[in-house]
């Protein structure tokens, strides 16, 4: 059967390839042969190819009251905050929000952790926000069908301030966090998001609590995760400086960097800067900084509106920065030019102002 009646398949595929994201739910819902189409990972990688892949960032963003906000209760209603899923498409600045599904309805764990892999997005984790009871559990957002599936829950019982990324493909890695007793931990887990299935990594060689995982993929495939800073459960907060990695090729991790951070520090903006030379940036005091060979350089001043960063995110010539001015104050979005250097600061609703509490960006 013809994708497109009277095209050739070529044509008719060009045609597909340019369809928005948000519409893939109606392009899936036309025929069998459209949804199989937009399915198949070949489908995503001619996207990518021909530059028509849709970089969005998914944030779990509290619910910003603009009227509470006027008349100062914003700090109260912080409080007891709601939690949900807002997307920012990275070239247009439009921002929209995902609807959470009936396990979901009153919003999202706190202190969840968010990844995605393909079409997916994975939440994981948290605080319940009825009884701020921690939470193993794992929910999946397909942004094919607009649908929400049950993952298998996290191995190992409940844990918080985890760290989590993943190879954008097909698995998710999890390292880190305390358990229910604030003990800090040193397991990490490898999540394959399509067969439902964790997989035990051996364990990391210091424990780490409060981490920050980030994937760095190889020239030739693969890739090694990299776990930075965190502390054990006597230091309590305070940051070691060192990080480790896991290569996913051997399956196993290498040496411990001890001075891999200049200072220490909280590491929870570092991300990779998605290039050949494997660059990662993150920020620090008033700066944006990358690692390059084994130094930090300054990039950026960070833009003077922001005090407090809540989230950064990087593609290749560019970083996206979520922040504010201090406590209880609205979240605002800049992008930094690599090449330029010059900060440009993108117009966010007065709905979409909220604490940002993580986020990840996708490439869809």
């Amino acid at each position: 059967m013809e994708l497109i009646s009277g095209l050739p398949e070529d044509i008719a595929r060009e045609c597909l390839i340019r369809v928005s994201y948000q519409q893939f739910p109606a392009v899936a819902s036309v025929s069998k042969g459209w949804k199989t189409e937009i399915q198949m990972p070949e489908f995503r990688r001619l996207r990518k190819n021909t530059g028509h892949v849709q970089k969005i960032l998914v944030t779990v963003q509290s619910r910003f009251d603009s009227e509470k906000y006027k008349t100062g209760l914003l700090v109260k209603a912080m409080t007891n905050p709601v939690y949900k899923l807002s997307v920012l498409e990275t070239e247009t600045g439009i921002w929209s929000e995902l609807p959470l599904g009936p396990e979901l309805s009153d919003g999202l764990p706190l202190f969840c952790q968010i990844a995605g892999v393909g079409y997916d997005l994975v939440v994981m984790g948290g605080w319940a926000p009825d009884s701020f009871k921690a939470s193993n559990s794992v929910f999946i957002y397909n942004f094919l069908s607009a649908k929400w599936r049950r993952g298998a829950d996290m191995p190992g019982g409940p844990r918080t301030f985890f760290s989590c990324t993943s190879d954008h493909d097909r698995m998710v890695y999890v390292a880190g966090g305390h358990d229910e007793e604030k003990n800090a931990l040193k397991s990490a887990f490898a999540y394959d998001v399509a067969n439902d299935v964790w997989i035990p990594l051996p364990d990391m060689s210091r424990e780490r609590d409060e981490c920050k995982a980030v994937f760095r993929r190889g020239n030739t495939g693969g890739g090694k995760v990299r776990i930075v800073g965190g502390y054990c459960t006597e230091m309590q907060g305070r940051f070691e400086r060192s990080a480790e990695e896991f290569d996913v090729d051997t399956w196993k991790w290498g040496p411990v960097v001890e001075e891999f951070l200049d200072e220490s520090t909280c590491p929870r903006t570092c991300v990779d800067g998605c290039d050949v030379e494997g660059r990662m940036y993150m920020c620090k005091g008033g700066d944006v900084v990358v690692l390059e060979g084994d130094t930090w350089k300054e990039v950026a001043k960070m833009p003077k509106e922001i005090n407090n960063v809540a989230c950064l995110g990087a593609w290749e010539g560019s970083l996206l920065l979520i922040g504010s001015s201090g406590f209880g104050q609205p979240n605002m979005g800049f992008v930094l030019d690599l090449k330029s250097g010059a900060w440009a600061k993108l117009v966010s609703p007065e709905n979409y102002c909220g604490h940002v509490q993580s986020g990840c960006l996708l490439e869809i």
